[in-house]
């Protein structure tokens, strides 16, 4: 606790505020310290049947007349990035006073009207002394986590929600596949690294749309970060897409050609042409190869013929 109150001290200091502001703010800050401290402590039973129950019906009108929470501190789901808004609604507050803390951390973020900690994207609203809001702008990952409302009643009495940092997908782009080049009859891995919270969800598909012929079996998706193509052939020549999606829009893909190497292949769909003497013929052959192969025609004492003329 003594570490505590030196931090608070320090950071009230650093303020522009006068002796007398900083005096009072420092004693509200130990008062709320000393009361976490006794209500984290057990509570010791009281002797007796009798006086037992008479503690319990003097709490009982005590609490007619105590601060009471009006509702809960709502859990609160923001985008990384997006302003946060979390409230805080007591009544019959009278002279107590309203403190916001960091639960994981126990770190004191405001006390009434003043903001205790050294964070510009913190601050405080309030309304007709029953109304009190924690502000906080631009979220980041590390403000994700519980919030409680404190009132430094004996003992003190809070509530608490949650602040839920969300992030859209990112594709990463060091430990994710780029266009790959791959000789036919070899295995091939496409690998797609997401990041996001909730952790983002991947799969790859055909950017044509068309089926994968993958294990064996004709798919349209393949779930997972790794595709998997076992003895690759161009008919599995194509762009792929990873695309990766948590809930959080947008979703986001990572675009991979694949292009597969192979020898060339022939194909003359005229293997004999006929022509009268003079007429003009035109022989056709195609052929499919990767990369692009160089085709010219030869004569059958193997000349190579030059620009279409025998």
């Amino acid at each position: 606790m003594k570490a505590n109150i030196a931090i608070i001290t320090a950071a009230i200091k650093r303020r522009n505020m006068s002796v007398a502001v900083q005096i009072v703010l420092i004693v509200s800050c130990i008062i709320f310290l000393l009361t976490i401290s006794v209500s984290a402590s057990p509570e010791i039973p009281s002797k007796g049947k009798h006086s037992h129950s008479n503690d319990k019906s003097h709490t009982s009108l005590e609490d007619i007349d105590m601060p009471r929470f009006a509702e809960p501190v709502a859990n609160v789901t923001v985008s990384l990035g997006r302003d946060a808004l979390l409230a805080c609604v007591v009544e019959n507050l009278k002279n107590y006073k309203v403190a916001w803390v960091r639960v994981d951390t126990q770190t004191i973020l405001s006390i009434h009207h003043n903001v205790i900690i050294q964070n510009n994207r913190i601050s405080l609203t309030y309304n007709d002394h029953r109304s009190w809001y924690l502000h906080i702008k631009e979220v980041d990952e590390s403000d994700r986590g519980w919030y409680m409302c404190q009132v430094n009643t004996d003992p003190m009495r809070s509530r608490k929600g949650y602040l839920q940092v969300v992030v859209p997908p990112m594709i990463v782009e060091g430990m994710t596949s780029h266009d790959v080049v791959a000789r036919e009859g070899l295995n091939v891995t496409l690998t797609c690294k997401a990041k996001g919270y909730p952790e983002p969800y991947v799969m790859w598909r055909r950017e044509d749309g068309e089926e994968m012929l993958i294990g064996g079996e004709h798919v349209n998706v393949v779930d997972g970060e790794h595709l998997h193509i076992t003895k690759v052939s161009r008919l599995h020549m194509a762009a792929y897409l990873c695309v990766a999606s948590n809930g959080v829009p947008p979703s986001i893909s990572k675009r991979v050609n694949l292009r597969v190497q192979f020898p060339p292949m022939l194909s003359i769909p005229n293997q004999l042409e006929g022509a009268y003497i003079g007429q003009d013929v035109t022989l056709e052959c195609h052929t499919e190869a990767y990369p692009a192969s160089i085709n010219y025609w030869t004569t059958e004492r193997g000349d190579m013929i030059i620009s279409g003329k025998l």
